[in-house]
């Protein structure tokens, strides 16, 4: 029987917060209905998918990679690296080795499993939706966590991407530690 793992990442194009990826086997005695690209669905959705792929899949597993580590090895490797730590985690808190990875994208993480990259993955393989419905609700969660710390750059409105309201507050209150140093935006401020 095959046993596929969605694979998916949140967080690439944000200019502070770490970048996660989640990592789901889907029960296919137990479907989960309304699951999409985590873009294509509301926040409520989200998490009330969350919750719901949480307690029907047969595995799943969450993991990140630091500001400071997507400074040092850049956006795509911290992405690639978060993939893989939670592939790892959800096998050694299920037992499940997967006998497909399914990644969203173009590039797979450095495992020892078959992985396959899938560009659009997202809106194609019900696993990867899963994954990435997981991924963004926890990247969320943090950037809501971020807003309590840091309330004057709107961390909860625009979960760190680059909307004008954030680079202006950047410009007005500067660099915290939770930018990502390596971005342009954030690189240009320090330079002036």
């Amino acid at each position: 029987m095959q046993i596929i793992c969605g694979v998916d990442e949140a967080g690439r194009g944000p200019l502070a917060g770490a970048v996660y990826a989640a990592a789901v086997i889907l029960n296919p005695e137990r479907p989960i209905i309304g699951l999409a690209d985590s873009k294509k669905l509301s926040e409520k959705k989200r998490d009330l998918l969350s919750v719901e792929i949480k307690q029907h899949a047969l595995a799943w597993a969450i993991a990140s990679c630091s500001v400071q580590e997507i400074d040092e090895i850049n956006i795509l490797q911290a992405s690639l690296l978060a993939m893989k730590r939670a592939i790892e985690a959800m096998q050694a808190q299920f037992g499940i080795i997967p006998t497909l990875v399914q990644v969203d994208g173009n590039k797979c993480p450095k495992i020892s499993l078959p992985c396959e990259a899938i560009v659009k993955g997202d809106s194609k393989v019900q696993a990867i939706s899963a994954a990435s419905i997981l991924a963004k609700v926890a990247r969320d969660a943090e950037l809501y966590e971020l807003d309590k710390i840091y309330p004057q750059y709107g961390f909860a409105q625009h979960k760190g991407y680059p909307t004008a309201f954030h680079l202006e507050m950047l410009s007005l209150h500067g660099v915290t530690a939770v930018h990502r140093l390596s971005y342009a935006p954030v690189r240009n401020l320090l330079s002036l």
